[in-house]
């Protein structure tokens, strides 16, 4: 049972796209060519907007966490690497 359980949580992480930690990903918001995904100081919409990203800008995924039913990734910009932050998972996909 316990291998069972295991198995459908590493299932849930490649589904949801944080299976490759340390990958690259891309913001793909699809909400509309003027919104920005917010990049959160923290794993929630309670922590601060560090800054807005743009459709296509290119990200590193560090690693996912799940708050309150949402899947929320701790990223670094590719281009600046000290730029880290969290965003919603929802709007990533992998490179």
């Amino acid at each position: 049972m316990r291998k069972c359980a295991i198995l459908t949580g590493l299932a849930v992480l490649a589904l949801t796209g944080c299976g490759a930690i340390g990958g690259t990903a891309v913001v793909v918001s699809g909400t509309g060519p003027d919104d920005l995904l917010k990049l959160r100081a923290g794993p929630g919409l309670g922590y601060s907007i560090l800054m807005g990203l743009p459709d296509g800008t290119a990200l590193t995924r560090r690693d996912c966490v799940t708050e309150v039913g949402q899947l929320w990734c701790r990223v670094s910009l590719t281009d600046t690497p000290d730029v880290t932050g969290y965003v919603a998972g929802d709007y990533l996909a992998t490179r």
